[in-house]
């Protein structure tokens, strides 16, 4: 099989042309308790106010504010979560601890440390005004405000926001299942011994880790030998079980590289290539309604493919409204070498030093295969196209795909 000529697209373009083809997934609902990380789909309003009453700040006395006699007779106490009917009036005071809801009639606390308890009486030693150390009914949420809004990561306090008002479903987007096939004669499992002149798959397991961490839910569709039968079985599985498919290796323009020939088979091929090192020779297809990505066979292609043009995507079908890590800028330790006629990304270590710049080294070799450059890595270094080198002391941008680190 021979695949079509594609021309060799600028990295943004190609990126901007993937997500042009992207599109939110449906949505489903789950249970609040079982929504951390997914991206909430509908508005949603608070259903009652919050506090859902007058609730004390402080430990102290519910009292009436316009009442001037500075003794009262303490009625009763409150404890969060223990209301008390008995109102306050004129002369009087409940005892009432933070959170606790004020009885009737009252309408300001006082703290404790301005008061002076005498048997069943409290002496007040300074005036109270209204509204005093009271957190009032609906003050923090009003009922009916929208207090999420679509697009919105459901993370630690997002969930707590959802249980304080007794939320306990919501409507997210569907996670996009992504099958990931690895292809290759010289291609075995990592528990296998190893022939002369094969290697161990690393892509898959890569890629599967790199789509869980995306928030896609990975399928494997195991290793496919370089023939054109198996691999069209394969492709159509992952594509009928799957909203993406992401194969690794049979990209190029070898005569047994037969990625793109069977996707332009299947559906639409929209880029061939990309003028990105590593990871030049890129496939990106729609077969119906699913998503394939063809990546490089190269460890380090592989994954840098995965980081620029996948997980965008990915984010995108899950419904968030950021796609993309974030870009800072960082001040090169050393020269860093240019590709004349492709952008790079380089793997690299950001530090943020005490003069508050971003400082930045590469892992060492950059060799597509050296899979071992992108363990430490926190960036991928923005090298423009161009001759000679950057020097030293440069600034460019650089992706965070890590922590950032502390000198």
């Amino acid at each position: 099989m021979a695949a079509k000529t594609y021309p060799l697209l600028p990295v943004e373009e190609a990126a901007a042309l993937i997500l042009q083809h992207t599109a939110p997934l449906g949505t489903e609902r789950v249970r609040a308790s079982e929504a951390y990380g997914r991206v909430l789909a509908r508005e949603l309003r608070a259903p009652i106010p919050m506090p859902p009453f007058d609730a004390s700040t402080v430990d102290g006395y519910a009292v009436l504010s316009t009442d001037s006699s500075p003794r009262r007779q303490v009625l009763a106490v409150i404890t969060a979560g223990r209301p008390v009917a008995t109102p306050v009036a004129a002369g009087t005071a409940v005892r009432i601890m933070t959170g606790g809801p004020l009885p009737p009639g009252a309408d300001a606390v006082i703290m404790q440390e301005y008061t002076r308890q005498e048997d069943s009486t409290v002496v007040l030693q300074r005036a109270v005004r209204a509204g005093e150390n009271v957190n009032p009914r609906g003050a923090d949420i009003a009922e009916g405000q929208v207090v999420l809004t679509p697009g919105t990561p459901l993370g630690p306090a997002e969930l707590g926001l959802l249980a304080s008002l007794g939320v306990t479903e919501v409507e997210v987007y569907r996670r996009p299942r992504v099958a990931v096939l690895s292809t290759g004669d010289e291609i075995v499992e990592a528990d296998q011994e190893v022939p002369y002149g094969a290697i161990r798959d690393s892509n898959r397991p890569s890629l599967m880790a790199a789509v869980r961490e995306a928030g896609g839910e990975p399928l494997s569709l195991g290793i496919a030998r370089d023939d054109e039968d198996v691999q069209r079985r394969l492709i159509r599985q992952g594509l009928e079980q799957a909203d993406v498919l992401l194969t690794s290796g049979g990209v190029s323009v070898g005569t047994r590289d037969l990625i793109k020939p069977l996707l332009e088979e299947l559906g639409t091929v929209y880029i061939g290539q990309v003028a990105l090192k590593p990871g030049k020779p890129l496939t990106f297809a729609r077969v119906g309604e699913r998503l394939a990505f063809g990546l490089p066979g190269n460890p380090v292609s592989s994954l840098v493919s995965f980081e620029v043009f996948v997980r965008p995507a990915l984010r995108k079908l899950q419904g968030h409204a950021r796609l993309h890590r974030p870009t800072v800028e960082v001040v090169l330790e050393h020269d860093v070498r240019k590709t004349p006629d492709r952008t790079e990304y380089q793997r690299a270590i950001v530090t943020y030093h005490p003069d508050g710049t971003l400082r930045a080294r590469t892992t060492g070799s950059q060799a597509s295969s050296r899979l071992l450059s992108m363990v430490g890595a926190n960036a991928l270094l923005h090298v423009p196209p161009g001759q000679g080198v950057l020097p030293a002391g440069t600034r460019t941008r650089a992706l965070l795909v890590g922590e950032l680190l502390t000198a």
